[in-house]
């Protein structure tokens, strides 16, 4: 099993491995998400995630999105450690930090087979839908967890 550090990888990294991977034939899937306080229904999105394919990619917002998306007290952890987290997971093949509030730059990079999100989101609701299906790519929809969420988690532990 390879260190976690060495699967994170920066954009530059990408844009030289993902055609390499497409030529070899890998079936690439591709998520993305804040990952904010890991809990058992993200574990169990990216095991069904990595299933659909070969390599299972993971995007993480950074920081800065995850504030513009979920406010100013968010994220709780920091972006390395949300990245680090998800790297040390066997399912997760490889991970990398994005600024853009939206994955579609890296959809357009990565040109994955698959695009997985969660059962919270249709494939009308997706920025990145347009990219992937213009890549030849297929949307796919995982199962939600409704019970186990981060703002489920935060909310308990603020109302003690």
């Amino acid at each position: 099993m390879r260190a976690p550090e060495s699967k994170i990888l920066t954009r530059e990294q990408l844009a030289q491995l993902a055609p390499m991977w497409r030529a070899a034939g890998k079936q690439v899937v591709l998520t993305n998400g804040c990952f904010d306080l890991l809990h058992v229904g993200h574990l169990r999105y990216l095991q069904e995630a990595r299933r659909l394919g070969d390599l299972l990619v993971v995007g993480v917002n950074s920081d800065e999105s995850v504030r513009q998306l979920k406010g100013n007290t968010r994220p709780i952890l920091p972006e390395n450690e949300r990245a680090e987290l998800l790297a040390g997971l066997e399912c997760v093949d490889f991970v990398t930090i994005f600024e853009e509030p939206t994955a579609v730059a890296l959809v357009n990079l990565i040109q994955p087979a698959y695009y997985a999100k969660g059962g919270d989101y249709t494939e009308q609701d997706l920025p990145e839908s347009e990219a992937v299906l213009a890549h030849g790519g297929f949307v796919v929809i995982l199962p939600l967890y409704p019970e186990r969420s981060t703002s489920a988690l935060v909310e308990r532990i603020r109302n003690g």
